[in-house]
């Protein structure tokens, strides 16, 4: 099983997509959903869920056919269950081939986009050791080549991965929440190298760096707190994305900085977030950084920021970012989501801000508030992923009745692939189930999810145009 999903990693490198003229600019149209059993298992027997959270199409493998379209998918779970706590739950890739039969019309049912599991990849440490799930209560100290990473109690690397991109060289990025760092992995999926990012990023508590992200171990308690400056908990390097001409490398962090928002109102206050950009050509170095200022939705009259999930580099100024509420969908405290959309950034008229404010404790936000002297990211709306009339085609909705064909809460993946117009392509997006199932397996554990619901993981497909000019 091993041996094919590295044959996989050595396709030739990602190619640019193919715009130009004829884009026609039609509205998105939803053609077709897949479904995985919440209950289904991996190459490991472990549950297979969670790995929504990330989405990679393999290098040269997307093709039209007579019916459609079919690609080989790489797929990323994050740390694991941790609706009850972390667990020693080991990061790896999982792989699909996808078949995309698209539907237009009214189908009233999916099954129009399909996922066959083909097997795992474990991805490790550079030693070869295993990585872990469970929540950072240490440092190992720089060697290697390597910066400080986060350690678990039990001396593992801890990894809560978010987003995976081909890096052109037979390998893979991938972006982790506990760093929050980007680490690079070779066809086999050892680490080879991470990146760690300006000291703004690093979370901080006590004058020291401190990657606990308060999630204990199942089993366990103890409070670690917020950092004082850095990334939130469970608030890091949630997008990344490579750009299609290979040379560019994109990351964001899922919601502000906590030196950029106002600690005594977070969820009013954490829209202004960092986007970056690495030169990847050589040895990783950050050339660009930019403010984006996340959507806002209102919820019972106040005031909260939609935190985005995902990023996907269309060309070299223009992403797709995935923003959504929390809290709303099947099995979660309410049946209906606020806002869950997908937006197109376009970074050209916006202020670099590289080296400005990237020491430990520097704010580009004072309390929540962007600097004057900052032009953020300008943002448009590109797909609003709760239109009923979209969904309710293919059976699906958003609201009431809180069933299993009620959009989960969380919507964390994006892949692209040209369409057979020009001008026109196939986005695929994927939920993140955070293993819900009354039927787990993990780490050498059986568990029942408290929600009492087996919540299997979408993939839905749509039909959209973009620019001419990319």
């Amino acid at each position: 099983m091993r041996a094919a999903l590295v044959l996989l990693c050595l396709l030739p490198a990602f190619p640019a997509f193919a715009g130009g003229e004829g884009a026609g600019g039609e509205a998105p149209t939803l053609v077709g959903v897949a479904r995985i059993p919440a209950a289904a298992l991996d190459s490991q027997g472990e549950t297979l869920g969670g790995f929504g959270s990330g989405m990679m199409l393999a290098p040269g493998s997307w093709k039209r056919t007579k019916a459609g379209y079919q690609a080989r998918l790489f797929m990323l779970p994050d740390r694991g269950w941790n609706t009850a706590g972390t667990t020693d739950f080991r990061a790896r890739l999982q792989k699909f081939d996808m078949a995309l039969m698209p539907d237009t019309g009214n189908p009233g049912q999916e099954g129009q986009l399909r996922l066959s599991f083909k097997g795992t990849l474990l991805l490790t440490d550079p030693q070869g050791a295993p990585t872990t799930g469970l929540d950072p209560t240490g440092v190992r100290p720089a060697q290697g080549g390597l910066p400080d990473l986060p350690v678990a109690a039990n001396g593992h690397v801890s990894l809560d991965n978010e987003a995976v991109a081909p890096d052109g060289k037979h390998g893979f990025w991938v972006s982790d929440e506990y760093g929050p760092y980007i680490y690079r992995y070779d066809a086999r999926g050892r680490m080879t190298a991470a990146i760690r990012p300006p000291e703004a990023f690093i979370p901080r508590r006590g004058g020291k760096e401190d990657f606990s992200s308060n999630n204990p171990p199942l089993g366990s308690q103890y409070d670690s707190g917020d950092p004082v400056s850095g990334r939130q908990n469970n608030q890091g390097f949630e997008g990344m994305s490579v750009s299609p001409d290979g040379k560019t490398l994109f990351v964001v962090n899922q919601s502000a900085l906590r030196q950029d928002l106002d600690p005594a109102d977070v969820k009013a206050t954490r829209r202004n977030v960092r986007l970056m950009a690495y030169d990847i050509a050589g040895a990783p170095r950050l050339i660009h950084e930019y403010a984006v200022q996340l959507p806002t939705y209102s919820d019972g009259g106040k005031v909260n920021v939609a935190a985005q999930s995902e990023l996907l580099a269309i060309d070299d100024h223009r992403l797709l970012l995935l923003c959504r509420d929390s809290g709303g969908g099947f099995a979660s405290k309410r049946p209906q989501s606020l806002y869950r959309k997908i937006e197109m950034l376009d970074t050209s008229g916006a202020t670099d801000i590289a080296g400005r404010h990237d020491g430990d404790v520097d704010s580009i936000a004072p309390k929540g508030l962007l600097r004057t002297d900052i032009q953020p990211v300008a943002m448009t709306d590109f797909i609003d992923l709760n239109d009923n009339a979209q969904l309710g085609r293919f059976g699906l909705h958003n609201g009431l009745p809180q069933d299993t064909h009620d959009l989960y809460e969380k919507w964390e993946s994006l892949a692209l692939g040209p369409a057979a117009r020009p001008g026109e392509y196939i986005l695929l997006v994927g939920s993140d189930n955070d293993f819900v199932t009354q039927d787990g397996h993990m780490a050498g554990q059986t568990y029942k999810d408290a929600a009492g619901a087996d919540v299997d993981t979408l993939v839905m497909a749509w039909q959209v145009s973009l620019p001419s000019d990319r």
